[in-house]
């Protein structure tokens, strides 16, 4: 097995960490979550909870990955006490790890598909909202067009794990998150200058007392909690490996806010760039899921210049959504040359041709298997995101957390540590009442609501 790399800079580390977190969650979800959810209130309470949830959990994550220099399973082995089976998890935690790639390496492929269709001019011809529309239905009732855009997906994230931590994730995920960062900008500001611009920004950032009380304060709070708590992909190891590579001169916390303050960067220029474009041409902002590939397509096709505009959105999503596939990509081959004691060159392959296969499901549940319903009545892709979502996830998280706050696990004592450890912010100890008592019962309402 080749030795454990180590990143090449802190930047790099930050980049590669933010790109994790950074995901179809920011760019998707976000936005018509904030525009059913009351508007600037709605941001509000995620911020806040960005900070009392989500920030402590990914310091956890992160100390327990760079305090034991392994990945999901061995980590536990290395810190837990004898005879305990806390590394029971890092197991579920790479089942997470593949199941997310069973069905995020397809939406990606819609976002690259997307892409190359405007660029290629696919939509200039266009005139109708119904012609429009019809492409999206048109890519998931083809199983061979929507097959190759997945299978380019993973073989381009095979290819760059396949060179390793430094000339591989983070040598590319610089040069992607940084192109990543300049379109944000160039789209936010572009759609800054529409007309509709004044009337996106006030739906946005002004609180919607009337949405609040239509679906009531409560699933405004829930609502905030929850997106604040997955946009960072906590719970499933994905960011813990990145912790074991990590250099311990800089404190977990100073870190952890540099990857939440980029992660929410993202997400709140993606309502700049979405909002004002909506009101701008009459588009519902608060469309859900098809907001992007039904409801934005619309908009460029009527914008000036809506080619150019509409190829560097989808280029900014599938940059978005790739950067999250190559992270976990590299969890899954360290894992695999941990556990299996085999070069990295075998783990590609052998977790390349497996995550090929597992991935097919979810491509012929649009078409082939559409009548076929798991979950509570879901299809392939919901049901398998169920499952890492409203389980994995949290509950995983929830593990994290009492591994290191509980004396049964890690013990607090040795999680501040080296938290704390290095220059930057420090985590104080008097946290400790909330971390050992109100943020588990926080995180058991978010399991509780995701099942209910």
């Amino acid at each position: 097995m080749n030795k454990r790399e180590n990143f090449k800079s802190r930047l790099g580390f930050i980049l590669v960490s933010a790109g994790c977190a950074i995901g179809i969650g920011n760019v998707w979800r976000f936005p018509y979550v904030v525009g059913q959810n009351g508007g600037g209130f709605f941001v509000l309470l995620y911020l806040l909870f960005l900070l009392v949830m989500g920030v402590p959990v990914l310091t956890m994550e992160l100390a327990v990955g760079r305090a034991s220099r392994k990945g999901a399973v061995l980590s536990y082995k290395t810190l837990e006490k004898p005879g305990h089976k806390w590394h029971i998890h890092g197991w579920f935690c790479m089942l997470g790890c593949y199941l997310l790639m069973m069905y995020y390496t397809t939406v990606s492929g819609w976002m690259l598909a997307f892409f190359f269709k405007f660029a290629g001019g696919a939509f200039s011809k266009m005139t109708e909202p119904a012609q429009v529309s019809a492409v999206f239905g048109s890519l998931l009732a083809d199983p061979l067009e929507m097959g190759i855009w997945m299978a380019i997906t993973v073989l381009l994230g095979l290819l760059v794990c396949s060179r390793g931590l430094q000339k591989g994730i983070e040598k590319v995920s610089k040069v992607m998150m940084s192109a990543l960062l300049v379109l944000i900008l160039v789209l936010a500001v572009n759609s800054l200058m529409l007309s509709g611009a004044g009337e996106g920004l006030k739906f946005y950032l002004e609180p919607n007392l009337n949405a609040i009380r239509s679906n009531g304060v409560w699933q405004t709070v829930t609502a905030a909690m929850n997106q604040a708590f997955f946009t960072l992909s906590l719970g499933i190891a994905a960011m813990e490996i990145f912790g074991s590579f990590m250099p311990g001169d800089k404190t977990l916390t100073g870190e952890s806010l540099r990857i939440c303050a980029l992660d929410t960067f993202v997400a709140i220029m993606s309502g700049l760039i979405i909002f004002p474009a909506c009101f701008t041409y009459g588009i519902q902002p608060d469309a859900g899921p098809s907001l992007i590939f039904v409801t934005l397509p619309n908009v460029f096709v009527n914008m000036p210049g809506g080619r150019i505009w509409g190829s560097l959105f989808f280029l900014f999503m599938s940059f978005a959504s790739f950067s999250t596939i190559i992270a976990v990509f590299e969890n899954i081959m360290s894992f695999t040359e941990e556990m299996f004691h085999i070069s990295r060159k075998k783990a590609v392959l052998y977790n390349g041709l497996f995550i090929l296969i597992a991935s097919i499901p979810c491509v012929l549940g649009y078409n082939v298997w559409q009548n076929l319903h798991l979950i509570g009545g879901r299809d392939v892709l919901d049901s398998e995101d169920f499952i890492v979502s409203n389980l994995l996830l949290p509950i995983g998280a929830l593990v994290y957390l009492l591994f290191c706050v509980s004396r049964w696990g890690w013990g607090f004592d040795n999680y501040l540590k080296e938290c704390n450890s290095g220059e930057g912010m420090k985590l104080p100890r008097a946290l400790k009442p909330f971390l050992q008592f109100v943020l588990p019962v926080l995180i058991v309402i978010l399991i509780i609501q995701g099942l209910v």
